[in-house]
């Protein structure tokens, strides 16, 4: 009867994932694959070439002149995360850039992940699914990632990667898995490598010293209880550490690279480049300033809905709008206690960190549900709401989750099935 309850609940996990996937999928019966800045380039690269010698159509402004040739401003390893699908390109299976396949996977890939997590808290299964699905069809992170442009998917590869990262560091360590999907995180949202002291931490971390070990110096091991000398504790840090720094170390490099070829600096990514973007009024001092914090607090954080003439009912501004008003759940996290009080304050160490870069960017994101950029600290926060939940599902938390499907329902069909907040 165990083996098959087990069974029983390995396949259930399979079925929420792949329904996950096929929700996506059809989410968007127009998904935006002519924005395909990344696939262009990782098609490009496949040719042997980094550089466009022809002038890309007008909708792609983030393709920039330089030295008479044309770059995309994606980072790296955004490009890097397309080369399958332009692969499918190359060989004819695709004529396009497969945008409704690409948001499906990475929710997909997201839910799994997100589940092995829940599954590593003694909580109810009925906890695990409404968890799980209250991020990915609770919050901003379905209307946005179906819009399927090259921002959004670069978003959905970021959520992978961070998730990733997370579960291979914390819960099931292998530091060289942990730096891929790290790796894959960064590349795809810059402001997520800044979290990498906090992983470093949670890789190298056990139980406290022995108040009196005798004679040598000891530690000891987090799995199995076994005593090793101090020296041989720094050497696995060390170890450790230097598996979870390869593929990053290598993306790292090869990104100032890029930049170089590109721009002629390694520092470049050629967005300040982009024809006008320094003209538009939200950047007045500049791509990223501390004048722009008080704002964007305010757009991701408190920014209400608005009426409409055409509709009985609140909806969204179209280029953002309060996270917490769509995904009220997400206030669960400020709960007390922790089942690991330092996993819990890395966590929130972490949302901080990317928070603080992300209110220092004078866009909040052009169009958009929600907050499309805050997508970077759901990991976190799903991390943060485990460390303080009850076993068993509340009311209140009932409340709030279905008020947060109903919102997040609400808006994919506002944004992808209907006209009305298009101006």
């Amino acid at each position: 009867m165990s083996a098959n309850g087990s069974a029983l609940r390995k396949n259930s996990a399979l079925v929420v994932t792949f329904a996950v996937a096929a929700v996506y999928f059809f989410s968007n019966p127009k998904p935006q694959f002519f924005y395909d800045y990344t696939f262009r380039v990782a098609e490009n690269f496949l040719r042997g070439a980094v550089a466009f010698t022809e002038k890309q159509p007008p909708w792609l402004n983030e393709f920039v002149p330089f030295d008479g040739f044309y770059y995309s401003v994606f980072p790296l390893g955004a490009v890097l995360s397309m080369l399958p699908f332009a692969v499918l390109k190359t060989v004819g299976l695709i004529t396009q850039m497969p945008s409704a396949f690409i948001a499906a996977m990475c929710a997909g890939v997201s839910c799994r992940f997100l589940i092995l997590l829940a599954k590593r808290y003694e909580i109810s299964r009925a906890r695990i699914i409404l968890m799980t699905l209250g991020i990915l069809f609770g919050t901003w992170t379905w209307a946005n990632l179906t819009m399927g442009g090259a921002w959004q998917l670069a978003i959905g590869f970021a959520l992978v990667g961070e998730l990733g990262a997370i579960y291979f560091t914390v819960y099931n360590r292998k530091p060289l898995v942990a730096g891929a999907f790290f790796a894959l995180a960064f590349g795809n949202r810059s402001e997520v490598l800044l979290t990498a002291p906090i992983f470093f931490y949670l890789l190298w971390r056990r139980a406290e010293l022995p108040a009196s070990t005798g004679g040598d110096v000891q530690k000891p091991d987090r799995e199995g209880g076994r005593y090793t000398r101090l020296p041989d504790y720094a050497l696995a840090h060390a170890r450790a550490s230097a598996f979870f720094c390869i593929v990053p170390f290598v993306l790292g490099i090869s990104t100032l690279v890029y930049n170089y070829v590109r721009f002629h600096s390694f520092t470049d990514f050629g967005y300040a480049r982009i024809p006008g973007v320094l003209n538009e009024p939200w950047y007045n001092h500049g791509i990223f300033s501390v004048y722009y914090v008080p704002r964007q607090i305010w757009e991701m954080l408190f920014r209400l809905w608005e009426w409409r003439p055409m509709l009985p009912f609140p909806t969204p501004n179209p280029f953002s709008s309060s996270i917490l008003i769509s995904s009220p759940f997400l206030l669960f996290a400020f709960r007390s206690g922790a089942r690991d009080k330092a996993l819990k304050y890395l966590s929130w160490a972490a949302v901080l960190i990317i928070c603080i870069v992300l209110w220092m960017h004078g866009n909040s994101g052009g169009w958009q549900f929600g907050y499309r950029y805050a997508i970077a600290i759901l990991p976190f926060l799903f991390v943060i709401l485990l460390e303080s939940s009850p076993k068993k599902i509340t009311p209140l938390e009932w409340a709030a989750y279905i008020f947060s499907f109903i919102a997040n329902v609400f808006a994919t069909w506002l944004f992808h099935w209907t006209d009305y907040l298009k101006p």
